[in-house]
């Protein structure tokens, strides 16, 4: 036995109740069951979860009959797709199962939605999939091992081949091209030459897949182990010229002089220097954040005529292209907010030269922040690129710098929710004043002197907001 198939024996043993017990029941009823798929190979490389993958040739109201009165929950929203899904409560945990009926799919030149028509057996199941190392079934309940397309030897090799030739395959699904990418920045894994050949050719075919589908496979591909090795293989085979073109655009051409750092190699290494950062596993905000955050650099390069190269209020209209693109590929509003957000403040810090931080500087630095502000110490930590090791410390030193002054003003006083110290109903009463733009523009004030000088006992804002009221009038 290799060490792949001594893993996936071993994880197989350990679903064997449920899995067993479903096909029983298939099996019974005169029907095949195989664990198929991303399951096997997960099997084989030692990391299968309870999410467990099956196919079977019984059609998808069959499949209903046989789940129903077995499972805890069932549900039918993929069955347009041949899928249905089931939940099966164990004394080993919880497992979320579906089974799809053998099945193949093909998008014609202008669909967008694969039509789908079912198979009879498993081999014509498995030649429609994805990838060879996806195309691996356990038959249940015997486990008799099904490869027809050799996965297992290219998972062994660490190599993504199609099972059926790649041109037909992403011709089928032009989606699997950027599982490709997604895959290589999982599992690690190289795609065949002709697999990378079949991308290139064939990159404008993936503009028919919706926003949504692609929005899915690049934030898998972004919080996988390995997200710069798939977004290079995007951008090499041209694939992010349609879903992520500003991230093909950030490769400037560098002046002769090589006066500024080259920005796409730069956002690559900041994204995997943001990775190093996280604590509570892969954060999606703040890695397309640390992805994004210079985009506006090639809109606004100017050569200086001292010869220096200037990208002045990059972060601005970075920000800007960042909530386009966003919206674009349909992220929920609330994520596209933080992540220009962000992007808008990733260059704060430097503003403050070499840490002349006042605490007005630093109630307006965790204010504009807001919650956000943890994720911009890290990208602000991970923005620093440079192999000067005496200029890097400086920088971290000052960053240190910077967050001891955060914990000492919270310390004093309260700084995560900053609000001046007459709310708008007070300022209407002492005022004589119904709700208006006058009362917004006397809170602004009050909020503004709140920030500059810190926590005002009462009187002394009443008498603060009379003073300038008085010089309104």
């Amino acid at each position: 036995m290799s060490e792949a198939q001594t893993l996936g024996l071993q994880e197989l043993l350990r679903v064997s109740p449920v899995a067993d017990e479903i096909a029983r029941r298939f099996q019974a009823a005169g029907h095949r069951l195989a664990l198929v798929g991303g399951s096997v190979r997960d099997a084989l490389l030692g990391r299968l979860g309870n999410d467990l993958d099956f196919t079977t040739d019984a059609r998808p109201q069959q499949v209903l009959k046989l789940v129903k009165g077995w499972a805890d929950a069932v549900w039918d929203v993929g069955i347009a797709f041949g899928t249905v899904g089931a939940r099966k409560d164990t004394p080993e945990g919880s497992f979320l199962i579906e089974i799809t009926t053998y099945r193949s799919e093909a998008y014609d030149r202008t669909s967008r939605k694969p039509e789908v028509s079912y198979g009879d057996t498993i081999e014509q199941d498995l030649v429609r999939r994805d990838f060879t190392v996806n195309a691996m079934a356990v038959d249940l309940p015997g486990r008799g091992f099904v490869d027809p397309h050799r996965g297992l030897d290219d998972l062994e090799a660490r190599v993504l081949r199609t099972p059926a030739t790649p041109e037909e395959s992403f011709s089928d699904d032009p989606l699997r091209m950027m599982r490709a990418a997604r895959f290589a920045a999982q599992l690690d894994f190289e795609p065949a030459p002709e697999v990378v050949a079949a991308m290139t050719a064939m990159a404008e075919r993936i503009t028919i897949v919706s926003a949504e589908r692609v929005q899915a496979e690049l934030n898998k591909l972004l919080l996988a182990a390995h997200p710069v090795k798939g977004l290079r293989l995007l951008v090499d085979t041209g694939l992010a010229d349609h879903v992520l073109p500003e991230l093909p655009a950030l490769r400037l051409e560098r002046d002769e002089h090589h006066r500024h750092k080259d920005v796409y190699e730069h956002s690559l290494t900041v994204l995997e220097q943001a990775v190093d950062l996280e604590q509570d596993g892969p954060d999606l905000t703040l890695r397309l954040a640390a992805l994004l955050h210079d985009i506006g650099k090639p809109r606004t390069r100017r050569f200086e005529q001292d010869g220096r190269v200037s990208f002045h209020h990059h972060e601005v209209v970075g920000a800007k292209m960042t909530r386009k693109r966003m919206r674009d590929l349909k992220y929920s509003k609330e994520l596209t907010e933080d992540v220009t957000r962000l992007v808008e403040l990733h260059l704060r810090f430097h503003g403050y030269g070499g840490g002349e931080w006042t605490d007005s500087a630093v109630r307006r630095y965790v204010t504009d922040a807001g919650p956000l502000l943890e994720r911009l110490h890290k990208l602000t930590r991970s923005d620093c690129t440079t192999r000067n090791r005496k200029k890097a410390a400086a920088l971290s030193r000052t960053y240190d710098g910077l967050e001891s002054r955060i914990e000492e003003l919270r310390e004093q006083e309260e700084l995560d929710a900053v609000r001046p110290a007459l709310d708008g109903n007070q300022i209407m009463e002492l005022l004589g004043l119904k709700p208006g733009p006058a009362v917004g523009k006397a809170y602004k004030h009050m909020l503004e002197l709140r920030l500059e000088h810190g926590p005002m006992e009462h009187d002394a804002a009443v008498a603060a907001l009379r003073d300038w009221w008085a010089a309104q009038q």
